[in-house]
């Protein structure tokens, strides 16, 4: 019974509630004894029984309890007294001892004298109590009997230690043990712990735990160090007693040392002792931790506790299956998990109450590197952790960001935490749910997707109202009106309801709380809703959710009814998705056990989406919606066939009917161009052949807005919006796909088929056209490159080479009309194109707001030049840098006349650019590039027996390339670009970004990925001819890439067509997506396409040696470069594969070499270059080239050094000769890169120490003495230019290297001052002038009043007066404080000219500086030990003068 306890339990509460019970049944047998057997009173002669009898306590013969006549101290007083006083004292101590042992040989006896004695009823009333001690208890209370009687008492326990427990249920040993405690004072404490120890190595076990759990009750402090030493001897004899002992020492004062001992030898032990001792052994380690040791023991015990392994694998089985089979049953009988749970308490107590442990398991967990390393049990306690400790909660967040970021904390570590530790977890549910919470905030991706994790987790394992809690969290995030919050938390509910159906059944009513809030969310979310609800609504097994149909009905119906576009689309969208789930094809679901719908269904699918039809066939937007929305539906391949059957008759009759007109109708009416059939890929006789009837289409819909009467005739005949067109084809290929696996024969002709067009091509007609025939020109050219890209999308993936090279001549087409739209574009400012994707929040925030606002800004001319020019430097371009530096280098007028002209001519080049107008084209499927792969295509043209009569060859050129190339890019910006850097301002309408991409949003990040990594090998191919084609040329132009033999256009075309294939790999290697493992064999495979470009590689090489080969491989292509902007982006491609590599160290140097050569290398200046670097470009890579230079120091003395001496002495325009991107313009971009990598390597070199080396302190100063003379060098270059935006930095900048020499280089000084005088009085020279200047320049910035640079000034002041006490502080250090005193600096101007109105004041002050000077000067060639220090300190304080201003 006893042995079974593990927890620290006092030990007298046992005996006392034993003694209680005993007092309460003794009168009780007394009073039976009165009544049959005369009780008798112990009658004898001996001292003994005498001194007892005075004293107050009376002797009763058998099993009656010894009674106490007066109060128990005054028994004690008078023994003490009556002993103290006697005759014979202190003889008669050993005659009352020897009476004692005499007495108790009687087993009755001394079963009386140790349990509590009897009080008389009249004393008894007197008391505040009735319990009263025994009489041995009462009698070790006197000081002079205590070692006679334990001694007595010791030497009768043996005898009972191996006898059963009495009838009456009394163990003796325990009673003796019992009377040893919480005694008022212990007189020889050495030899009663002596004694126990004894008795504990010869008891049997099961009291050898009470006696050691008894300890801290007996003995006093000044024994616990000894009793500590004899325990730890002990447990490493005894094994069994390891629970008890370690029990007792948490609660004695011991020496720490001990401690420490103790706890390394449980330590070693921790593997292998039993489950059920582990919740006291962790106790102890734990109560034992100092906050020297905790991260120490910490590491340790998370090293070797190891509890996935301690519940046996059969219980976790059970436990599992119990989950998947019962839900949320808790296994209570499981005895592992109980004392899990019971080891989960000890640690929550220690982690809640001892600060010094939680941070100490935190930091154990955040220094773990190895993703193989972390447990289960880490991520438990971090929950733990973050639940009971209020403080570490933001320190938790960070940690659990980080770790989740490196990849550490992956699903599967989540949920087998969630297994294994459900039971200890269910309790802290609210702290999950809110860390899960916390973590959906995040910007980063996989934090987002952990968040959600944890949500899904905690509903799958935890009882029913977590569950409650989970959708209710869920639902809050849906209705934040957060983008990502919004889809991660739609995508966890969707995620639930595939899991747990019947389980998020019981809570859809909280999920159909968000219909009241479809207003803020997106289509792509509104089809997520709607989605989660119809599953819901429409599943099968339960009836029950009927409410939730009616609900839904009722919604779509009303949203349906509306003629606002937004609460329609709503309803189109809703109304699709859900007859996507009642129709859906459940042919391949076995529980449900039929392939087709029943009649009943069939008809509630027909009549909903028939219902969707007649509220949508009034509005053209509506009904292009719900043809996009219907063929979205049917590529998802969801639909019954019957469905599926009835949805392609349908169709394909109403499109005939509405746009396809036969080739030899002509069309009638009075048109306002005449009307041709253009485009034809066949040649067709006047008797067959279909045509596209766009032009009368598209003039009968202006007809009717402008209001005219239509004749009866007319207006029986149904005119259908030509811009269902684009839709309904779309709707139209993949019903028919679908329904006949891929072949799209039966429409083929759509593909050559012409439009009935007009002539597009403007001509000398252009400017003689009204506004309304532009606009009609610019709406048909449109509505034909629609046409044209759904053709495409159609049939790219054709595999005949006739279909192939009919789908390439349409690519030409639309590149074709794309120029001629341009033209059009040019000269109708404010057209607002027909719409080509109508999922949009509403109808009113279109972007062809776009064009009227660059039409706005080509109006505004100079005003918006200037505006921009006088905002800040960070975002000026290169002629703004121009006018800002106009002191240094300002452009004669025939310059800046010309820049004028090119920023106009860039500013109307913008407004007719086709990527204002992306919004209004249709998009591209992904399954498009597929085209990459064409290289020269056979197309044969059959006469009409079907022979061959030619052969015409169809090839990619690179105006269809580069199409095709900025589509796709824009997708991987689009899709891969990490959230953060994408994130939406707050305020700003958040759809703007995704219209046009919505095809694309339905396929996952994953899935784009993977596409694009099957296109890179065709991608390399065009990236080496475009590689080859630029080598040539300047083969051709001997090395001049802009020769005269360049054609300028093809030039151009090739150099886009490079930008964006670059701009393509990186956006595919920078996604984050890699990091994750699941991603890591797509990695793989793209870097495998790259290496084998090379060289065919052996298999199976490692991810190291993939990534080295792809980099030689992409460096390669820095020798055929055309632009700056090409070199930018194969930078920063070379710099994300080096990323990925763990020894990045020797392609870094690689890096730094090639920005090297793309910043001194001139590049072309024709009439579109004509200042071709962006200055953010420029900043970028000369950031570059500083970040992973060898010496950042003598990179930066090279540029300043002699780059900017040679610019100052070129003419005007001219560059310097080194650094052929350094200019005039382009100084100030070179000066804040330089001065703000300068502050940053000074700020990461680590301060010296004392107990630094002589050769460490050397080379640092060397280094300080380097860095300012960089400092000293960019400093001076402000008297050359002064232009507004080089002060700035140097304010800003110049104050941060000071705060850095401050904190890094001053504690070096102290240290170096005796032993390297001249270096540091050297040191401190140069930088005494650079702090003067700095001084000049807050003059400067005061007499011009020049807020932007007089802000810096007070901080900067501050600082350089924190100099000079810094070096007043140094000399007091070195014993020189007589060498250090104050005087004052004149205010100065740039120029060095003194700041008038302060003359008179300080006049008095400049003299002395002079002095001051000259003294130091001298005193430099003293001798004297001392006088060199009081040299130095005064040219240390001549230093700081510049500093101390007023």
């Amino acid at each position: 019974m006893v042995s079974k306890r593990r927890l620290s339990k006092s030990e007298d509460k046992e005996s006392l509630t034993e003694d209680a019970s005993k007092a309460r049944k003794q009168p009780l047998s007394k009073k039976t004894k009165k009544s049959h057997v005369r009780v008798e009173v112990e009658e004898n002669d001996s001292v003994f029984v005498k001194l007892l009898k005075t004293s107050g306590v009376i002797l009763k013969t058998g099993e009656s309890q010894n009674q106490l006549t007066v109060d128990q101290i005054v028994f004690q007083k008078k023994l003490f007294q009556t002993l103290r006083k006697h005759p014979s004292y202190p003889q008669i101590i050993e005659e009352f001892v020897n009476g004692l042992e005499s007495y108790i040989e009687d087993q009755d006896s001394f079963r009386n004298c140790l349990l509590s004695c009897e009080r008389l009823q009249d004393e008894e009333a007197s008391m505040g109590t009735s319990y009263s001690k025994s009489l041995i208890k009462l009698l070790l209370g006197i000081d002079i009997l205590q070692p006679a009687i334990i001694k007595t008492l010791f030497e009768k326990l043996p005898e009972f230690l191996f006898e059963n427990v009495n009838s009456d249920g009394l163990n003796i040993p325990r009673l003796i043990i019992s009377q040893l405690k919480w005694l008022d004072r212990i007189v020889d404490g050495k030899d009663l712990t002596t004694k126990i120890m004894q008795l504990i190595s010869i008891a049997p076990l099961y009291l050898q735990h009470d006696f050691v759990t008894s300890l801290p009750e007996i003995l006093g402090d000044s024994q616990h160090d000894d009793v500590g030493k004899e325990l730890s001897e002990l447990l490493m004899e005894n094994t069994l007693l390891t629970v008890p002992i370690l029990d007792v020492l948490s609660s004695l004062r011991l020496d720490p040392k001990l401690l420490t001992q103790v706890r390394q030898l449980v330590m070693s032990k921790l593997l292998s002792v039993k489950l059920d001792d582990l919740p006291v052994i962790i106790k102890f380690i734990l109560h034992s931790v100092t906050a020297t040791d905790a991260l120490e023991v910490i590491s340790e015990l998370r090293e070797k506790l190891d509890l996935q392994h301690c519940i046996l694998p059969s219980r976790l089985q059970a436990s599992q299956s119990k989950l998947k089979n019962k839900g949320r049953q808790s296994s209570s009988g499981n005895s592992g998990q109980d004392c899990v749970i019971l080891l989960f308490d000890v640690i929550k107590s220690a982690v809640r109450y001892e600060k010094i442990i939680s941070e100490a398991w935190i930091k154990a967990i955040e220094s773990t590197a190895s993703v193989s390393e972390h447990k289960t049990f880490d991520l438990a306690m971090l929950l733990i952790i973050y639940s009971t400790n209020t403080q570490t909660k933001k320190y938790i967040e960070r940690v659990l960001r980080n770790k989740i970021r490196s990849g550490c904390f992956q699903e599967e570590l989540l949920q087998s935490t969630f297994y294994i530790h459900y039971l200890v977890l269910k309790d802290i549910c609210p702290s999950i749910l809110s860390l899960a919470q916390s973590l959906l905030h995040s910007l980063d991706q996989s934090i987002i997707l952990f968040g959600s994790l944890l949500y899904k987790y905690s509903f799958k394992f935890f009882d029913t109202y977590c569950q409650q809690e989970v959708v209710g969290a869920l639902v809050t995030h849906i209705c934040s009106g957060n983008e990502a919050e919004v889809d991660t938390a739609l995508d966890a509910l969707l995620e639930l309801v595939v899991l747990s159906p019947s389980a998020m059944r019981l809570n859809a009513v909280f999920v159909k709380g968000i219909l009241d809030y479809l207003d803020n969310m997106s289509p792509q979310q509104i089809r997520k809703l709607f989605y989660i609800l119809s599953s819901l609504a429409f599943s099968k097994q339960h009836e029950a959710s009927s409410h939730i149909q009616d609900d839904m009905h009722l919604v779509i119906r009303k949203q349906l009814s509306s003629t606002v576009f937004k609460y329609k689309l709503i309803g189109i969208i809703g109304a699709v998705t859900m007859a996507g789930i009642m129709a859906a094809d459940r042919s391949s679901n076995l529980t449900q056990g039929r392939t087709d719908l029943s009649n009943e269904e069939y008809t509630q699918v027909t009549s909903l989406l028939q219902l969707v039809h007649s509220c949508s066939e009034q509005s053209p937007q509506a009904s292009a919606l719900y043809y996009d929305e219907f063929a979205n539906l049917i590529q998802g391949g969801k639909l019954a066939p019957k469905a599926l059957e009835w949805v392609g008759q349908t169709i394909l009759n109403d499109f005939q009917d509405a746009f396809v007109v036969d080739f030899c109708v002509s069309p009638e009416g009075d048109y306002p161009f005449p009307v041709k059939a253009l485009y034809g890929l066949e040649e067709y006789s006047s008797h067959d052949g279909i045509v596209i009837n766009l032009l009368p289409l598209m003039f009968s819909q202006d007809f009717a807005k402008d209001g005219g009467r239509m004749t009866s005739k007319e207006s029986d005949q149904k005119v259908v919006s030509p811009l269902c067109l684009a839709p309904y084809f779309r709707l139209l290929r993949l019903c028919v796909e679908r329904q006949h696996d891929g072949n799209l024969e039966e429409i083929d002709g759509l593909l050559d088929c012409p439009i009935f067009l007009t002539d597009l091509e403007p001509g000398e007609r252009l400017e003689s056209m009204s506004v309304k025939e532009h606009s009609f020109m610019c709406s048909l050219i449109f509505l034909t490159l629609n046409w044209f890209r759904e053709v495409v999308n159609a049939f790219c993936q054709q595999t005949s080479p006739e279909m192939k090279g009919k789908v390439l001549t349409r690519l030409k087409h639309i590149v074709e009309l794309q120029r001629i739209l341009e033209k059009y574009l040019a000269v109708t400012p404010d057209y607002v194109p027909p719409l080509a994707n109508f999922d949009l929040e509403t109808l009113d925030v279109t972007p062809p707001t776009t064009a009227a606002i660059s039409a706005k800004i080509r109006k505004q001319g100079k005003i918006g030049g200037k505006k921009r020019k006088a905002d800040g430097s960070k975002t000026s371009s290169p002629d703004t840098l121009s006018k800002e530096d106009s002191s240094e280098c300002d452009p004669t007028p025939s310059n800046r006349s010309q820049l004028e002209k090119e920023f106009k001519g860039k500013e109307e080049r913008t407004s007719v650019s086709l990527q204002n107008y992306h919004a209004f084209f249709r998009e591209l499927d992904i399954e498009v590039f597929s085209i990459l792969h064409c290289g020269l295509v056979t197309k044969f043209i059959l006469d009409t027996e079907m022979h061959t009569e030619a052969t015409e060859v169809v090839q990619l050129q690179p105006p269809e390339l580069l199409f095709l190339l900025e589509d796709l890019s824009q997708k991987l910006e689009n899709m891969l670009t990490p959230s953060v850097a994408k994130r939406i301002p707050f305020l700003k309408s958040k759809g703007n970004r995704n219209i046009g991409f919505s095809h694309l949003h339905q396929r996952s990040a994953q899935e784009v990925a993977h596409s694009i990594v099957q296109l890179l090998t065709p991608m390399c191919n065009h990236l080496e001819n475009i590689h080859n084609y630029f080598q040539c040329l300047a083969a051709e132009n001997q090395g001049v890439v802009d020769g005269p033999r360049t054609k300028v256009e093809e030039y151009h075309m090739m150099s886009s067509c490079y930008q964006r294939l670059l701009q393509i790999f990186h956006g595919l290697f920078a996604w984050n997506g890699f990091f994750q493992l699941e991603n890591y064999n797509l990695l793989y495979s793209a870097l495998e396409v790259l290496t084998n470009r090379l060289k065919q590689g052996e298999p199976d090489q490692s991810l190291d040696e993939l990534l080295s080969q792809s980099f030689n491989y992409l460096q390669n292509f820095s020798h055929s470069i055309p632009n700056f902007q090409c070199a930018l982006y194969l930078i920063r491609l070379l710099m994300v594969i080096l990323e990925k590599s763990t020894a990045p160290t020797q392609k870094k140097e690689k890096i730094a070499s090639l920005a090297k050569q793309f910043l001194c290398r001139v590049w072309p200046s024709g009439e579109k270059e004509k200042s071709s670097i962006p200055t953010e470009q420029l900043h970028t890579l000369l950031s570059v080239y500083l970040e992973h230079t060898d010496s950042v120091l003598k990179a930066i003395e090279e540029i300043a050094g002699v780059g900017v001496p040679e610019l100052i002495n070129s003419p005007k325009d001219a560059s310097s000769s080194m650094f052929p991107t350094l200019t005039r313009q382009s100084f100030v971009i070179f000066f804040r890169v330089m001065m703000a990598e300068l502050e940053k390597t000074v700020k990461g070199l680590q301060a010296g120490t004392a107990a630094d080396s002589q050769q460490i302190h050397e080379e640092k100063l060397l280094y300080w003495n380097m860095a300012v003379r960089d400092f000293s060098i960019l400093i001076n270059l402000i008297k050359v230019f002064d232009s507004r935006p080089v002060l700035h930095v140097c304010l800003k900048y110049g104050r941060l290297f000071v705060e850095a020499f401050l904190k890094q280089c001053m504690p070096l000084l102290d240290f170096s001052f005796r032993k390297h005088r001249e270096d540091v009085l050297s040191l401190l020279e140069t930088f005494q002038l650079n702090t003067r200047l700095l001084h000049h320049l807050c003059g400067h910035s005061k007499i011009h009043q020049d807020t932007k640079l007089t802000k810096h000034v007070p901080l900067l002041k501050k600082t350089l007066e924190l100099l000079v006490c810094r070096v007043k502080a140094m000399l007091i250090f070195n014993n020189c404080r007589e060498a250090f005193w104050l005087g004052n600096l004149k205010n100065r101007d740039l120029q060095g000219e003194e700041i008038i109105s302060q003359n008179s004041q300080e006049s008095a002050a400049e003299e002395s500086e002079d002095d001051t000077a000259s003294q130091v000067s001298k005193s430099k060639t003293t001798e004297d030990a001392e006088n060199d220090e009081v040299s130095d300190g005064e040219k240390e304080q001549d230093s700081d003068e510049s500093e101390d201003s007023d």
